[in-house]
């Protein structure tokens, strides 16, 4: 019986740790165009963001760039645990949640089809990773 249940915990473990790690690659592919002929995955805008951070860190000090890296460490963290904090799961869900809702909401106002569609597998895993985390 103890093993059947230490088993259960483990895959629960792991299961946390996957949808982590799928709502972490998700959120790096969320799609940003602006003006004209301005365009970017959030991967190639975080690489400036950090080369802008290394030259004037001041700059970067904004919430939109702040929280989604908060998030991004948080969840990476989980990633790495042996049993994946809830708390930091959440938390980290909610900072990079704020900018991918936001991309969502842009591309259904806009309507832009690519920041649309580049959200929406990370909001799939977001509904996901909810429902996994209240599920006891």
């Amino acid at each position: 019986m103890q093993g059947n249940q230490d088993d259960n915990r483990l895959k629960h473990a792991r299961e946390k740790r996957i949808l982590n790690a799928v709502l972490f690659i998700s959120f790096l592919f969320g799609y940003l165009e602006w003006g004209k002929g301005n365009r970017m995955f959030i991967f190639q805008g975080e690489a400036e963001v950090l080369k802008k951070a290394l030259a004037e860190p001041v700059s970067v000090l904004h919430p939109l760039i702040i929280l989604p890296f908060i998030g991004q460490g948080l969840i990476l963290y989980t990633v790495f645990q042996k049993n994946p904090s809830r708390l930091f799961s959440l938390i980290g869900l909610a900072c990079l949640g704020l900018l991918m809702s936001f991309l969502f909401f842009i591309g259904i106002v806009s309507p832009n089809i690519r920041i649309l569609l580049s959200s929406i597998p990370f909001l799939i895993t977001a509904l996901l990773l909810l429902r996994f985390n209240w599920k006891k």
